[in-house]
């Protein structure tokens, strides 16, 4: 395959990675230089970022600045800056291939004549309006719904002026079809991966707690989310109640920052959980897979727009199993594995049922349940293993 100039045009930065969009970028772009391509990453300017480019990894990443304090001029500075920053990138070489991953980024370079002609794939994590809607529930203003439409509108024009579009999950797939009538032969289904040398089981769970000074509880249960609404966070700490009023010796550990973390603080003390509910914060990757390695169960309790789920995968591979609400790539990941680890719906008592099951039917049988960790990690070892899929991801890149 021949080595080609790759530019990943990002609406999120690989310096920190506080998600599972920003982890795909970062994996991606590694195996891509690692194969022998050249990656260069355009992305927007943070208040975290000191400079306006930095080598992160072996990985150059070009920064543009932008104006976040109204939409009209979000958008704005974000086309004419990332325009300027790419015609400057441009003066010197040729990129042969151009990949999306947020509309905005996507939206600046596709308006340039001098893109024209390079050939042009989106990888679509989510639909845009959709995010925005769940991350602003309560917004019913004309300007709110105009945010919506221009989204709409934005991903779209986008989506439509790519050569192909690889989506991580058939949900996915599916809502673009549905939503932006986009033909079913221009997408891709390659699921998000995971680098299964970093995540790996633990020799000793327990000497992991120790390490995290974490309690030894007979039932110690892990998430790591953005504390955003449409993560169903509250519902798993009304579950965790749940587990406490019937006698189930439970703790949990929610990593992650976001809007809800005064909400969730108050709910915790609410229900009086401030022995069994802590929030971590921000895990660093040098950290979250010893979190995931230290529970006996990780939960992912959405409640909507689960476009796949990495963190799902990352915690298979640390041969921690999940227990998933019934949302959108979950399913897809959870029914290839085993049906019964997903909840029935996103209730608390719902959750709360299956966790408590779960846990009654292995605290007894630790051979079974080192049976079920174990093939939690071949599974993920056979269907998600990074290597493979951003294989997958290349060629489309790469092809003629």
């Amino acid at each position: 395959m021949t080595n080609m100039n790759i530019l990943l045009a990002s609406d999120v930065s690989i310096k920190d990675l506080l998600g599972g969009g920003e982890r795909v970028l970062h994996e991606e772009a590694l195996f891509l230089a690692q194969k022998g391509h050249k990656v260069s990453i355009l992305t927007r300017k943070l208040d975290s970022h000191g400079s306006s480019d930095e080598i992160i990894n072996g990985i150059h990443e070009f920064r543009y600045k932008i104006s976040p304090g109204n939409p009209a001029a979000f958008l704005i500075s974000t086309v004419v800056n990332a325009q300027k920053r790419y015609k400057q990138l441009c003066l010197g070489e040729k990129f042969d291939v151009i990949n999306f991953h947020q509309p905005f980024a996507a939206l600046a370079i596709n308006l340039l004549s001098e893109t024209k002609n390079v050939k042009k794939i989106y990888t679509c994590h989510s639909l845009s309006f959709e995010e925005y809607i769940s991350r602003n529930p309560k917004k019913n203003s004309l300007g709110s719904a105009l945010n919506v439409l221009l989204r709409r509108a934005i991903e779209k024009f986008s989506l439509e002026k790519s050569d192909k579009i690889i989506v991580l999950s058939q949900f996915t797939k599916d809502k673009l079809i549905h939503t932006y009538r986009i033909k079913e032969n221009k997408i891709t289904v390659v699921p998000g991966g995971v680098n299964i040398r970093q995540f790996q089981p633990a020799i000793d769970k327990n000497a992991v707690r120790q390490e995290l000074n974490i309690p030894q509880q007979p039932l110690v249960l892990f998430t790591v989310r953005n504390l955003v609404p449409r993560m169903g966070l509250e519902n798993l700490v009304k579950a965790v109640s749940i587990l406490r009023q019937k006698g189930v010796p439970v703790s949990l550990f929610i990593g992650g920052q976001g809007v809800l973390k005064e909400k969730l603080q108050a709910l915790i003390k609410e229900l009086r959980l401030e022995d069994s509910v802590t929030l971590c914060g921000f895990l660093s990757p040098e950290t979250l897979f010893k979190y995931y390695q230290m529970a006996d169960f990780f939960i992912l309790p959405t409640i909507e727009l689960e476009g796949f789920g990495l963190v799902t995968i990352e915690a298979m591979a640390c041969a921690t199993p999940v227990l998933a609400t019934p949302i959108g790539g979950s399913i897809e990941i959870l029914s290839g594995f085993d049906k019964s680890f997903l909840f029935r719906d996103t209730t608390p008592q719902a959750m709360a049922d299956l966790i408590a099951e779960k846990f009654a039917h292995y605290k007894n049988k630790p051979d079974e349940y080192k049976q079920l960790c174990s093939e939690a990690r071949k599974y993920v070892e056979k269907n998600y293993s990074w290597q493979e899929n951003a294989g997958k991801i290349e060629r489309i890149l790469c092809a003629g």
